[in-house]
């Protein structure tokens, strides 16, 4: 048995993500998501497990399935299965992610590339009317 300390496993990196303020006027964005990869797999468990619990529980998911990798029709989610759905229509548009809640209706995220810089992020969220000033972005 040995006296030495062992090292700590690294911290699992922040979660990316900015929120616009909750408000009466319906907005087409409602925040931007800045994954590390473009594997749902991954990414998707720390993203709902982020989220306000005012959103509530997210039930469905809608991606761009051009830019993620491929993905299971469901998944498990904090032992909540979770529909994963795939659309090619946003050829043009800025890619979203679009999280379906019952009785608590639909929210889109803005999904900045993972290879972007703070700066190209940034510029993104402001192309689609989100501003550090309104909300919270957590790195």
């Amino acid at each position: 048995m040995s006296n030495r300390l062992r090292p700590l496993p690294p911290a699992p990196p922040l979660l990316r993500l900015y929120l616009a303020p909750e408000s009466t006027v319906p907005r087409r964005i409602d925040g931007a998501w800045w994954p590390r990869t473009f594997d749902l797999l991954a990414e998707l468990p720390p993203l709902l497990s982020g989220l306000p619990r005012a959103w509530g529980q997210i039930v469905s998911v809608l991606v761009n399935g051009t830019a993620w990798a491929d993905a299971p029709g469901r998944m498990l989610v904090c032992n909540q299965a979770v529909r994963l759905r795939r659309t090619t229509t946003a050829a043009r548009t800025p890619s979203t992610i679009v999280l379906m809640a019952p009785a608590h209706g639909r929210r889109d995220l803005l999904v900045v590339p993972p290879e972007a810089t703070e700066r190209a992020a940034e510029t993104l969220m402001s192309a689609v009317g989100l501003t550090p000033e309104q909300g919270h972005f957590a790195s």
